[in-house]
């Protein structure tokens, strides 16, 4: 019995390591462009959408399967969290967002979360300072995000996971 609860220990350990590394705080690891797995690419279906909404959700989408790479902003190549964002936005709306995700979260009108729509950005501290804003991701609906992970490059996620529950700052809306 001792040995199944120590086991188990062991994996839930393991479990929380990995979630925990695959936010895109302030790492300055990169993968140099080299992306050596496989992504699971999600759809996402936007017929539902209308206008900016959907434009924005859309170029969020190509970017699945891109590595991360830090502080790029190169769809296809190497992006960080917050060059995604800067990517998708400045392709489908023109505007200059700030580099950084605690910049970008200080840019941005805060949401109540009844009020958020695909498109909106998402934030989190998933650094050391639980307080700090480090990850940014776009919303595609009321529980998915799209962002660029340090261990998985862009992909999907889920709110409704433990970790993004717990690591979860605000909501915010590009002005």
């Amino acid at each position: 019995m001792l040995l199944k609860k120590q086991s188990f220990l062991k994996f839930l350990c393991l479990l929380l390591m990995a979630v925990v590394l695959t936010g895109c705080h302030s790492s300055k690891k990169a993968t140099g462009g080299k992306n050596t797995h496989k992504p699971k690419v999600e759809t996402v279906n936007v017929k539902e959408l209308k206008g900016l909404e959907r434009k924005i959700v859309e170029e969020a989408l190509t970017w699945q399967g891109t590595p991360y790479k830090y502080a790029s902003s190169e769809k296809g190549k190497g992006t960080d969290c917050s060059g995604m964002v800067i990517g998708v936005y400045t392709k489908v709306t023109d505007k200059k967002l700030p580099r950084n995700s605690a910049q970008q979260a200080e840019f941005c009108k805060k949401l109540k979360e009844k009020d958020v729509r695909p498109g909106d950005l998402v934030f989190f501290a998933t650094g050391k300072d639980k307080h700090k804003i480090s990850h940014v991701g776009i919303m595609l609906d009321d529980n998915r995000f799209i962002h660029a992970s340090t261990q998985k490059g862009v992909l999907i996620s889920e709110m409704n996971t433990p970790y993004y529950q717990r690591t979860f700052i605000m909501y915010g809306r590009v002005p």
